[in-house]
């Protein structure tokens, strides 16, 4: 009997939970940095496991969960989500470095909450049945709810996280609805995503799955106008739960792996709104950025953008498409996830990434300043940063579907990419004049590694992506063929 990988990473951290609370105070961030090390270690031998060439659905457990509802504990990879497993591990890891000094209280109940969020992230990226699915996406919201309302840095934590989990919850029931129809459609109703993609539905129906999961989904994307979250929860949250939300893009891979190819007709009917909504948020999140004057508040608005770009692309419904948003969306953790990750090591020893009570601070901070620079470079999809080849894929396959639509694209990333360098240089060149500036020290070692981890990602995966996007390409084509195309 093969070893069930997938169960033990995401039984993983609910065993560093419980260690945390059997074992001396004292030892709580060690076990936590412990358990996510190993966890990281699994998701690789996952991995390292998947075969591109073989079977789309791989590393499958199957259980029986609630037999009266034809519910399953039902976990697999392909090419799609494979990538992802590693990506949110070490993203996490990379959080737990940003927060190792800045949980002055209740560490167990903070670092607790992190691990049930690691657990239920990881659940999404594997989770086959639509039911088993969705009972992580609403996971995910009861420890971000305390993670923000307890240890925000700003006094309107609490009201930034009471809006989040209603907003979301919120968004949680056309999902939930959608699925519902999705089940009692079959002639034997189930949640088992496999059954689901090999039986069509009525066009009628399908369009209301797909609006419904777009209206689900776009809320966490976020997709304008259901974004208005997200400016509030940036500036309340740590840099080290910003990472999260902003790295880890949910509600785009919900679109990849549920709302187009469970309704495909509706999603060719609908390409327009797909391709508009991708457009505005380009546009949008563009503009956004050049009126910011806060660090954090610029690279949220600057994922609005970027992500933008992956839902416009996906509109083409190729394969092409399908890997150019995956390797995005994976360049997101390491890029934008890295920026917030060393934004929180300003705010730790600065008090702000606010621009007017910066400056100068490439002076103090040259390799934090180096290290942000990289990774903005790579948010704005540089050549040679691991952005650029899924940018590259996107904008070919948007200008081939939707020309005036890439162009707007275009013209909006060249927007974004002027707003990262302008708040960049009011940030960290010019004088010292704020003493908190002028008495920071740079990086430690610990914040080091994080840096240079980051560096040999950004520029490794840039310059050689071959590898990662052909173990996104058989799941790709898989995908775009269930679409017709």
């Amino acid at each position: 009997m093969s070893l069930p990988l997938l169960s033990l990473l995401l039984s993983l951290p609910l065993a560093g939970i419980a260690a945390i609370w059997l074992l001396p105070a004292r030892a709580t961030r060690h076990v936590v940095a412990f358990t996510m090390l190993v966890t990281l270690a699994l998701a690789t031998a996952a991995l390292v496991a998947y075969d591109p060439a073989g079977v789309r659905f791989q590393l499958l457990e199957r259980v029986t969960w609630i037999a009266c509802l034809n519910i399953h504990y039902l976990v697999a990879v392909d090419g799609i989500s494979v990538l992802f497993l590693p990506a949110t591990a070490l993203l996490f890891l990379g959080s737990l470095v940003a927060s190792w000094n800045a949980v002055p209280d209740a560490p167990r109940l903070h670092y607790s909450l992190l691990l049930l969020f690691e657990m239920a992230t990881l659940g999404i990226f594997c989770a086959l049945d639509t039911a088993l699915f969705f009972v992580f996406w609403e996971l995910t919201l009861v420890p971000l709810y305390f993670l923000l309302g307890r240890w925000g840095v700003t006094g309107g934590s609490a009201h930034a996280a009471a809006r989040y989990f209603l907003i979301m919850l919120a968004g949680g029931i056309p999902l939930l609805i959608a699925f519902v129809i999705l089940a009692t459609s079959q002639p034997v109703p189930t949640f088992d995503l496999t059954v689901l993609l090999a039986t069509p539905l009525p066009r009628s129906t399908q369009t209301a799955v797909f609006l419904l999961c777009l209206l689900g989904f776009g809320v966490k994307v976020p997709l304008v106008p259901l974004h208005t979250w997200l400016p509030q929860f940036a500036l309340a949250a740590p840099g080290s739960l910003m990472t999260l939300i902003v790295g880890l893009k949910l509600g785009a891979f919900g679109l990849i792996r549920f709302a187009i190819p469970l309704a495909p007709q509706a999603a060719l009917d609908l390409h327009w709104l797909l391709a508009g909504l991708g457009t505005v948020a380009i546009l949008y999140g563009a503009v956004g950025m050049l009126a910011q004057s806060n660090l954090r508040l610029g690279l949220a608005y600057a994922s609005i953008c970027h992500v933008g770009l992956a839902v416009l692309g996906l509109a083409s419904y190729t394969a092409q498409a399908a890997q150019g948003a995956v390797a995005l969306l994976l360049s997101f953790s390491v890029a934008t996830g890295g920026a917030f990750v060393l934004l929180e090591f300003l705010r730790q020893r600065t008090g702000s990434t606010d621009i007017n009570s910066l400056g100068g601070a490439a002076k103090t901070m040259p390799l934090l300043a180096t290290g942000f620079m990289i990774c903005g470079l790579a948010g704005v999809g540089m050549p040679g940063t691991s952005s650029f080849p899924g940018e590259f894929m996107l904008i070919i396959a948007a200008l081939q579907s939707h020309t005036g639509a890439g162009m707007a694209a275009l013209f909006g990333l060249s927007i974004a990419a002027g707003g990262f360098l302008s708040l960049y240089r009011k940030a960290f060149f010019g004088p010292v004049s704020r003493a908190a500036v002028a008495n920071a020290s740079d990086l430690r070692p610990r914040e080091w590694a994080v840096l240079v981890a980051l560096i040999v990602l950004i520029v490794g995966i840039g310059i050689n992506p071959g590898p990662w996007i052909e173990i996104v390409r058989p799941a790709a084509e898989a995908w775009a063929a269930g679409l017709g195309r």
